[in-house]
């Protein structure tokens, strides 16, 4: 079986989440207004290529300009 991402509890602003014998916090406002305890997340995370591209040339500019001599 698939481990499942449940939320456990709220903390604060995090809610603390169960990953088969992992538990990891994540900032309540990634999450629906709706959230609960017991709660299954799911998840689709994907590589923003072309933002990693412009950010990457954006952090070059900036070093160049840093140390230029």
């Amino acid at each position: 079986m698939d481990e499942k991402c449940i939320i456990d509890r709220f903390e604060g602003d995090y809610a603390v989440i169960e990953y088969g014998r992992t538990t990891f916090n994540l900032p309540r406002s990634l999450l629906p207004r709706e959230a609960k305890e017991g709660d299954i997340l799911t998840f689709d995370i994907h590589i923003d290529k072309e933002e990693t591209k412009m950010r990457s040339q954006y952090i070059k500019k900036l070093a160049d300009e840093l140390f230029r001599e």
